[in-house]
């Protein structure tokens, strides 16, 4: 499928992104302005994440192939804390990003935007207090 066809058929590119236990749903809709609004849950992206670290690491898929301003951000995410939540929707622009021009995919790869951050909780096992935890030994 070529670029053209892609935006005859599908108004808008889509990528799924994950952190730990959260899920983010992206959309990218192309726009002529200078962007349209970011939101995130039906949010602005400044309401829903008010501390600008958060911020940066979500625009940053933006930042490094300096596509900031030909997209609108629309992105639906459930599931873990508000830094996971970060990291995935980054994950998710990034994704998004590739299906829309896969010469990106380079840039955002060397940026380690791409790989999927696998690390998450291990699971508790019996006979222990968590996962690794034993009780506490009692010699008396």
């Amino acid at each position: 499928m070529t670029l053209a066809q892609s935006e005859t058929q599908q108004p808008y590119f889509y990528g799924t992104g994950k952190r730990k236990t959260a899920i983010a749903r992206v959309r990218l809709y192309p726009t002529t302005a200078d962007g349209g609004p970011m939101l995130v849950n039906g949010k602005l992206l400044d309401e829903y994440f008010n501390w600008s670290p958060w911020q940066v690491s979500i625009n940053e898929p933006f930042r490094v192939t300096n596509t900031g301003s030909r997209f609108q951000l629309v992105a639906r995410v459930t599931g873990g804390g508000v830094n996971a939540q970060a990291e995935a929707i980054r994950h998710g622009i990034a994704r998004a990003l590739i299906v829309y021009d896969a010469g990106l995919k380079a840039t955002l790869r060397r940026h380690g935007l791409v790989t999927r951050d696998s690390r998450i909780k291990e699971s508790k096992k019996y006979g222990l207090k968590r996962a690794r935890r034993a009780p506490q030994y009692t010699k008396r």
